[in-house]
């Protein structure tokens, strides 16, 4: 949408965005409120980022004008980058690698911080481990599947058959079609699973943990009853909200410059198009992420 040219503060950046990634979180946020964090309406949806820098605050050194940035700024709170230009922190940002343009390098804060966070922090699984991938081709799961397997893992990857090949490609060890297996019969004992889907799907999950392993769920908080049953098998059972990391993003930027990690593009639209953005993405089924691009 358009909006006036904001001023960045101390230690901010101004940039003029190229592009923006759209997420769960947007059109939950457009729908019901999301997680609260926003107020009440009007407000500006938006988290990732990607663009160019038009000018930096007092005590910024990071960045100068012109420098291709990608970040996720604020997150939880209002970031507004369905805008033509957005300021945030500086050191919420990183320079965006080389191999990416502004559309793939928006696809990726988000999604690529949450798959991160979720394999290196919450559940820190390990080289030679096995981890199982709920949601594989969508953008936190293809994501998680690529860091994954760059860090050692075996990877199962639960998806449509259709994406199955190019879930192998990506570093997938095992692919299973999740809407004609049941999980319970994979025989996966995994050391990590990562939850995208939530429900039922949290609890099914448990059953292919091994004890001892952990389960990072991410779409909410599980019941008590779930987390109970995870106790009682000795297995450890997590809710992870994302957070701003620049250290995080730093890593994923590695990954992309050593061919190890590339962010899928689904689809993409005019940022005046969101509507319908936030009505493909949240049809599911497509492979990686949906992006707004400026017109």
């Amino acid at each position: 949408m358009s909006t006036d040219r904001p001023e960045p503060g101390l230690g901010e950046i101004l940039v003029r965005v190229e592009a923006a990634g759209v997420n769960p979180v947007d059109w939950r946020t457009r729908a019901d409120g999301g997680l609260g964090t926003l107020g009440r309406p009007p407000f500006v949806l938006g988290w990732d980022v990607a663009g160019t820098v038009e000018a930096t605050g007092p005590g910024v050194t990071l960045f100068k004008p012109s420098d291709r940035v990608m970040g996720m700024p604020r997150f939880p709170y209002e970031a507004g980058t369905y805008a033509e230009f957005v300021t945030g922190p500086a050191r919420q940002f990183v320079h965006a690698p080389d191999r990416l343009g502004h559309t793939e390098a928006a696809a990726l804060p988000l999604a690529g911080l949450t798959a991160w966070q979720a394999l290196t922090e919450a559940a820190a699984h390990g080289e030679g481990k096995h981890v199982l991938v709920h949601g594989a081709a969508g953008g936190v799961g293809h994501l998680a599947v690529q860091i994954a397997a760059a860090q050692g893992a075996r990877v199962t990857a639960m998806a449509r058959t259709a994406h199955h090949e190019r879930l192998r490609a990506l570093g997938a060890e095992e692919v299973v079609d999740y809407t004609g297996t049941e999980l319970a019969l994979t025989g996966a004992q995994a050391d990590t699973v990562i939850d995208t889907i939530g429900g039922s799907c949290t609890e099914q999950s448990l059953e292919a943990l091994r004890p001892g392993g952990t389960l990072v769920t991410l779409p909410g908080p599980p019941d008590q009853a779930t987390l109970q049953r995870a106790e009682a098998a000795g297995k450890h059972l997590l809710f992870m909200l994302v957070e701003p990391d620049r250290t995080g993003l730093l890593a994923l930027a590695e990954l992309v410059d050593r061919h190890q990690l590339t962010p899928a593009v689904a689809a993409t639209f005019p940022l005046t198009d969101a509507g319908q953005a936030h009505r493909l993405a949240e049809a599911g089924g497509k492979f990686g992420k949906v992006v707004l691009e400026r017109a």
